[in-house]
This record gives structure tokens, sequence and C-alpha cells, in this order.
């Protein structure tokens, strides 16, 4: 994107007047002494953070995995509401102690934000924890419990020994006992009126059913925990770290344990049936909920970091999707169409959708293995900081994988052995092969697989913000990552650019749809056909991501409203700093140091230009 579209994206002059209302103030003043000297008092704040997320991440084993730490390795953590009431507890009591033992004026404006974001987690803790039964273990069309414990193993349990393979195994043991728990859970959010959806119910039942298939639970082809078992024992026998006998001895192990998660995944199945003859279908948005508007409210407030109303937000929005549609139609002009409406007749009349087979998955994981590879080379220009680790892309897990999934990413582990990752769904039926670029840009690089890895190889400051992340920032980033690689030359043809206004008209729409189901009653039908019509997405992905927003109220608005943030700081730091702008140090100033909230992001921006321009 050029720089003159960078001033129209955040002027959004539509808006300006009432509209965009400065983000929440939250944590955000900021008094420090510009004289004083920091060093030790950061140090002692850095220490005592470090302390005391240690604590933390001891009840958390499955973020110390994440941290590539031993410590917990053969347990869940533990989603219950006493765990959870105690998480929250102890946040705030962490937070009182720090307040306690530090003046915050004492430190340095970076330490400062170390120290905002630290309460501020608590804060949101227990405005989360406020509306917990509205979010039981089940509900989330991307977060269900049933699906996400094997994928943790799959995906992050790395298998390096044998104390490895034996906390797997265990693992494996452990998950009946964390399926009740989340039965129990969702049976008492059925009870309050909360309600999952028909359709995630069903996608309940057929995920379960599908982890029980195969096996060792029948003839069919491995199922996917006993392929995932068998392949890690064998790396560890080629590797010489397994002897063959003991090898055998912990499959037969492994093998028992995952045959007794089918009476587990039974009662998940079971649960899920008895809720399908009367389960929710049609208009089932939070309005629906008892309580309802006031839980949206506080998930928007989460999820952008923002005050924004749903009405706000939609206004936003319906705004942003005419002006994307404008330009759209000056690039199709450009390349010598009619409009917009010529050049997605001639895309689809070149590249109809056609079912995936094994051959079109290999092209499109070789096209998007290169393409990532290709833009890794062009960030020195833009980027002082730079990633350091493997990024592949892949295609999702058999057990989650469904038509018209959304990719998603994750970030390396800290030593870099597990890379980061973007994972595909390719099943169903293709898209246009010009959108790949774009969604490489917002997963990849330089958007979240980079941002990730910047992220967990933070030094210096405390290490909870290595992990701690903000939806409007992180996913403002992805978004704004789409438009730098226009800026960079990444794309390879005008198609390639126009899919990336198509990408962005999607989230742009989202706005809309998001509050439109939530806060003023739209129906699924009534989001799909929006999305299909006016978002530009094929039935068969409108539908799976109208039903990601249903069921993960909020979430999706946090994308444009932080790529707009994102952008207008940069058009302020621009006008503001004239040729003593530097776009490699503002990017680092962006993500270099983790994930913040935007009023935060705001502030340290300020500074940075005052910095500058002095």
């Amino acid at each position: 994107m050029t720089r003159t579209n960078f001033t129209a994206l955040a002027a959004l002059a539509a808006l300006a007047a009432g509209l965009l209302l400065p983000v929440s103030a939250g944590h955000a003043q900021s008094a420090s002494p510009a004289t004083a000297d920091f060093a030790a008092e950061d140090a002692r704040l850095t220490a005592f953070l470090d302390a005391e997320f240690a604590e933390f991440v001891k009840t958390q084993p499955q973020l110390a995995t994440r941290l590539g730490l031993k410590d917990g390795a053969d347990r869940w953590n533990d989603i219950g509401d006493e765990a959870a009431a105690a998480q929250v507890a102890w946040r705030k009591a962490s937070v009182a102690r720090m307040r306690a033992a530090f003046d915050r004026a004492k430190l340095s404006p970076e330490a400062q934000v170390h120290y905002d974001i630290w309460a501020l987690e608590a804060d949101r803790a227990e405005q989360s924890q406020a509306n917990r039964r509205f979010r039981p273990p089940f509900y989330s069309r991307l977060y269900s419990v049933h699906s996400q414990l094997p994928d943790f193993l799959v995906n992050t349990h790395a298998v390096a020994d044998v104390a490895d393979l034996k906390a797997y195994i265990a693992r494996v043991r452990g998950i009946p006992a964390v399926l009740d728990v989340a039965i129990k859970r969702s049976e008492a959010s059925d009870a309050a009126g909360i309600r999952a959806p028909k359709f995630q119910i069903e996608t309940v039942i057929s995920g379960s059913e599908k982890l029980t298939s195969g096996a060792p639970f029948d003839d069919g082809p491995d199922a996917a925990l006993w392929a995932d078992v068998k392949a890690k024992t064998e790396a560890l026998v080629t590797a010489g770290k397994l002897p063959r006998a003991e090898a055998d001895a912990l499959l037969a192990d492994a093998r028992a344990a995952i045959l007794a998660l089918k009476p587990a995944y039974d009662r998940v199945i079971a649960w899920a049936r008895g809720n399908l003859p009367t389960a929710p279908s049609g208009k089932v948005g939070a309005l629906t909920l008892p309580g309802g508007a006031a839980y949206y409210a506080s998930e928007l407030k989460l999820n952008t970091t923002t005050d924004y109303t749903a009405e706000q937000i939609h206004a936003i929005g319906r705004a942003e999707v005419a002006r994307i549609e404008a330009e759209q139609d000056a690039l199709a002009r450009k390349a010598g169409f009619k409009d917009r409406h010529a050049f997605y007749a001639e895309r689809a009349r070149l590249y109809p959708p056609k079912p995936y087979d094994d051959a079109v998955r290999a092209e499109y994981l070789s096209t998007a293995n290169a393409f990532v590879a290709h833009t890794r080379t062009l960030l020195p220009k833009y980027f002082g900081t730079l990633p350091a680790f493997g990024i592949e892309v892949v295609r999702e897990p058999a057990f989650s994988e469904v038509p018209g999934g959304a990719a998603h990413a994750s970030p390396p582990s800290p030593d870099g052995k597990r890379p980061a990752r973007t994972y595909v769904h390719l099943v169903g039926n293709t898209p246009d092969p010009a959108a790949l670029y774009t969604l490489m840009c917002h997963e990849a690089i330089p958007g979240h697989n980079m941002q990730g890895d910047i992220q967990v190889r933070q030094q210096g400051g405390p290490r909870f913000r290595s992990v701690t992340g903000y939806v409007a920032f992180g996913e403002g980033w992805g978004l704004y990552a789409e438009a730098m690689c226009k800026e960079m030359g990444a794309f390879p043809d005008d198609a390639a650019d126009f899919m990336r206004l198509d990408a962005e008209l999607f989230r742009a729409a989202r706005l809309v749809i998001d509050t439109g189901i939530h806060a003023m009653g739209w129906t699924e039908d009534e989001a799909v056909t929006y999305l299909n019509t006016t978002g530009r997405q094929p039935m068969q992905r409108a539908r799976s991501e109208v039903r990601r927003y249903i069921t993960l109220p909020g979430q999706a608005t946090g994308y444009k409203i932080g790529m707009i943030k994102i952008v207008e700081l940069r058009r302020k730091a621009e006008a503001a700093l004239g040729a003593k702008f530097d776009i490699k140090g503002f990017h680092d100033l962006l993500i270099a140091s983790g994930s913040q909230p935007l009023s935060i992001l705001e502030r340290r921006v300020d500074e940075w230009i005052a910095k500058r321009a002095a």
C-alpha cells in the first residue's frame, strides 16, 4: 500500500466527526522524569515480574510446554471453575504486591509499559472471569476442548527424549478427566440458558467420532494420536535415544492410553447428542442469551482494547467497506476492466473452484512456502529486527480440518527447535490462487509467524511479555502486514494486489457482521448472505466464518480496529517527523517489544516521535 493509501485508510473522513473515539486510557498515564537514572529500578521490576510469572507458570503446565519448560509436562491445565477463580485472585494479589513494592514514576517509560500491562492483565482476567459461563469448553468453533487437547499433543508437545515421550503418554491418560470437567461446565452453562448452537454441537460429535476412529480403535487408518505417538517414538529410536524393546513397551502403554479415550469421548458425544434436538439455530448471537448484551460489550472491549460500542464498530465497518470497494474499482480500471465486478468475473472464469486433491495440495504448499521464503528476503529494507527461526506452511491436522476453515499461525518454541507454522485447510474447494499471497503475508511473513518469532526471543524485559497477546494488536499487525507486502513489492501481479483488497474487504465486512449478529439481531443466514455478497466470500467459507463469529463474539472485530490504529499512528509519525521518520525504527517499535493494548501502543509511538523530533 502506498503512503497515500495509508493516509486514506487512517483518515476515515466519514467517521471523523464522532465515531473514531480515542482508545481506552486504561493504565496509560506516563509521568516519569526524563533525566532520572532508571536502570536499577527497572532491573528490580523485571526480577519481580519474572518471579511472579514463574509462579504463574507453575499453575499452567501447557504454557510451560509452549515456553520449552519440562515442568508439568505430564499434566494439563486445570480448566475447573475453582482453579479459574483462584487464578484471578492470585493475579490481583500479585498486582497489589507490585504496587506496594514499586513507585511507577521511578521507572523508565519502557518499564512503565511492563508495569501497566501486568496490572491490566489482572483487570482483564477479572473481566473475563465474570463472563466465564458464556464460554464453556465445547462452544468455540476455534478452541473447542475436544480437538484442542489432541492438537496440543500433535503440534506443541515436542518429544526430544524418553522423558518427553512418557510425559506425552501421561497427558493422553489425562484427557478423560479434562473432558469430564468440560462436560460439567457445559451442563452448568446449559442450565443457565447459554447453549451451544446446533452446528457447533454437530461439530463436536463429528470431531469426537473422528478422533476415536481408525487404529487402534478399529481396522481403519491410524487415528491422529496413534499416528503421532508412533512417529515420535520411531524418531527417538532412529536417533539412538530409545532402545527398540523399550520403545515397544512405551508404544503398548500409549496404545492402552489412547484406547481409554473412547469411553471419555463417548461421554462427550452423549452430552452433545442429548443437546442436539433442542440446540438453537438461526438467530444464535449474544443477544439471544440471558445477559448477552452486556457480555458482548465486554468482549468488544477485551478484543479491541478500546471503548467502541457495537454501533460505532458497525458504522466503521460499513464506511471501510465503501472505501475498499472504491479502491478495488480503481485498481480494476487500471488493469483494463470496467469495475471490480468485471475483475471478479474474469478471475472466476479463469480459476473456477475445484475440489482439492493431493496434487493441488502439494502445489499449494510448495507455492506458499516459496513465497514466504521470497518475502523474507525483502524484510531488511523495512525492518531492523528480523525473524531468526524456521517458518513453514503446513496442512491443518485431519481431525480439525474443515472446508473453508480459517488459516492460523503458531509461534516457534523459544529455542527455535519447533519452527513457526502456518496451518491451512486444504479440503473442500480451491480459492482464487491469487489469494494465497495475502494469506501468507498475514499468517507468516511479515505477519504472525514473524511477530511470534520476535516475541519469543525478547531479551531484557520481563518474560511474561513474550507470551502476553492482544487480538487488536496481533491481528491488526497481520492486516498491516498484508499492506506491507504491497509496499515491499512482494506481490507478483495486479491480481495478487486486488486479492489483498479482497482480504481487507473481508475483514471490514467482519465488523458489520459480528456486530450484526451479536448486537442487532441478525440471523446466521443473514450474516452468511452479507459475507457472500458484500464480503465476497464463497458460500462454503462464508458459512464457516460466520459460525466462527457466532461462537467467538467480538474476536473478529479486533483485526480491522487494530489495523486502523496502526496505520493512523504511522501516518501521525510520518507527518510529525518528515525526513526524520525511520520505517525500520517504527516497525521495531511496534513489534520488537511484544503485544500491547492499543492505548499503550499509542503512548509509545508518541514518546518515540517526541524523542526523534528532539
